[in-house]
């Protein structure tokens, strides 16, 4: 009987796709310790006093950022916010059908975000500032950005913490979807404001649905299942799906929404640029969807002035999204050619640009004043070469490795800039040697040495066996770290001290 080509297609795909599932649960799924990382992310879930402390200080510092409009502050909220556990936690439970790890995470989830509102509306009702911020604006309806910031964050979040590496920045992206709008919440009910209220509490709800679906996705796509016993009947399976229909309606209703609007603002532009001649180019179009009706902002470099365009474009975009609109259009007159259109926006683009490097370099350095204790002015900012430099004061119980986090946290968030953190002269660790060269921890301490001995800029002792500590200073050498080795220690480890400067 004869093959027709799309049976042979279909069959060459059937095996694409056959290949791919074996390699992938035998080579990816098989490689997680599911029972592992199930005890790990159920601890994380666990209502603690350290859990509501570190939350109730992370909501803390985020209304004080955003009644300050300060970005930095508000950044220095997500390096604390443990949030993230409760809520990968919550995705997990529900893809392993467990109705009391579910329950567990909701409840954590539940009083954690009650008292992050609370605490900061009491802030707010004992603060002397309560204008509506751009920061806090910004976070009064989820739009498509916010949505895929939520989503990214979980698919890190969620591939981390299974495949065992796990660490601040996963919670830190985390929180970047979460403690800001509902420090917001906290906002709008304590002005009565709501628009605030409502507006930030869809944002805040939109991401953590996404986040938990997310961490569901990612915990069914590598292995994890539910299954029935004597601790999960039937009954709490029905349970679990219930809550996750009754999860998707309102993300179903947020992101209807969001679609919409997405689309009318493609449309919106489109009518703006028809208003006006090819030779115009369209700068930059605001919309304020909360307005009634619609108000619409834009900017046009034009070689013809068109006093009529305003209402052309009013009249089109209302046929299009079958919405009343106000629109208001800042014409600027440029060259007769298109070059010359872009030519303006290009100048303008670096002109806002310039201003967004300034006030990006003034919050960079807040952001390091607070990480590293130190007043504003103590922190070395050199915006021509990106590289932002302090001397952190000693915080007792924090030791190298605790500022060279501190360091990365703030680098993670401004990968253009080098960022240093000259730490206080804590203990050096010793390095770990078996057969002539250093352990996996071996490695890690030779990895913070060099850090803080390139960062303090004075040498280092090494004591050990001959063998070990002249490694031991190859290794160190190679990352441009001056040494000195001396006689004594134990065998298999070399002891590091600190130097004097010249030595």
């Amino acid at each position: 009987m004869a093959t027709g080509p799309n049976t042979a297609g279909h069959h060459s795909f059937a095996r694409v796709v056959e290949t791919w599932s074996h390699w992938w649960r035998n080579a990816v799924v098989k490689t997680v310790d599911q029972a592992e990382v199930i005890a790990t992310r159920r601890e994380e879930c666990q209502l603690s006093a350290r859990y509501l402390f570190m939350l109730a200080m992370s909501a803390g510092i985020a209304i004080l950022g955003l009644l300050l409009s300060s970005p930095a502050v508000v950044i220095g909220a997500m390096l604390l916010s443990p949030l993230m556990g409760p809520i990968i936690g919550l995705g997990f439970a529900l893809a392993t059908g467990d109705y009391v790890w579910m329950r567990q995470a909701a409840k954590a989830l539940a009083i954690g975000t009650a008292l992050s509102v609370l605490l900061c509306a009491l802030v707010v009702v004992l603060s002397p500032l309560q204008t509506v911020t751009a920061e806090i604006a910004a976070r009064t309806r989820p739009n498509l950005f916010d949505l895929a910031v939520a989503f990214f964050s979980a698919l890190a979040g969620a591939y981390a913490l299974i495949r065992g590496r796990e660490g601040t920045v996963v919670g830190v992206a985390i929180a970047t979807a979460l403690m800001p709008p509902l420090a917001v919440v906290g906002f709008g009910l304590a002005t009565w404001n709501g628009a605030v209220f409502w507006g930030a509490l869809g944002l805040f709800v939109t991401n953590l649905l996404t986040i938990a679906f997310t961490a569901w996705f990612m915990a069914r796509l590598y292995g994890f299942r539910s299954s029935l016993s004597q601790r999960h009947t039937r009954f709490q399976t029905v349970a679990i799906a219930a809550v996750f229909v009754a999860m998707a309606v309102p993300l179903a209703i947020s992101l209807n929404r969001i679609v919409w609007e997405t689309r009318s603002s493609q449309k919106i532009r489109s009518e703006v640029s028809d208003a006006f001649d090819d030779k115009s180019v369209i700068s930059d179009v605001q919309i304020n969807w909360d307005s009634d009706p619609i108000r619409i902002s834009a900017t046009v470099f034009t070689p013809q002035l068109k006093p009529e365009a305003e209402g052309v474009a009013e009249k089109a975009i209302e046929r299009e999204i079958a919405r009343p609109v106000d629109v208001t259009i800042v014409q600027s007159r440029v060259g007769p050619d298109k070059d010359a259109a872009e030519a303006a926006q290009l100048a303008a683009a670096r002109a806002n640009k310039e201003v967004a490097d300034r006030r990006r370099a003034e919050q960079l350095g807040q952001e390091l004043a607070l990480v590293a204790g130190v007043e504003e002015n103590q922190v070395v900012i050199d915006r021509q070469n990106r590289r932002a430099l302090v001397s952190a004061m000693p915080l007792e119980g924090l030791g190298l490795a605790g500022y060279r986090e501190l360091e990365a946290r703030v680098g993670r968030t401004e990968p253009e800039w080098r960022i240093e953190l000259k730490p206080p002269a804590r203990p050096l660790p010793a390095i770990a040697f078996a057969e002539d060269k250093p352990t996996k921890e071996g490695e890690a301490a030779l990895g913070l040495i060099a850090w803080a001995a390139e960062r303090i800029a004075v040498p280092v002792i090494l004591s050990g066996r001959e063998d070990d500590t002249r490694r031991a200073a190859e290794l160190l050498g190679e990352k441009g770290i001056v040494t000195r080795s001396e006689a004594g220690g134990s065998p298999g480890r070399v002891a590091v001290r600190w130097g004097t400067p010249g030595e």
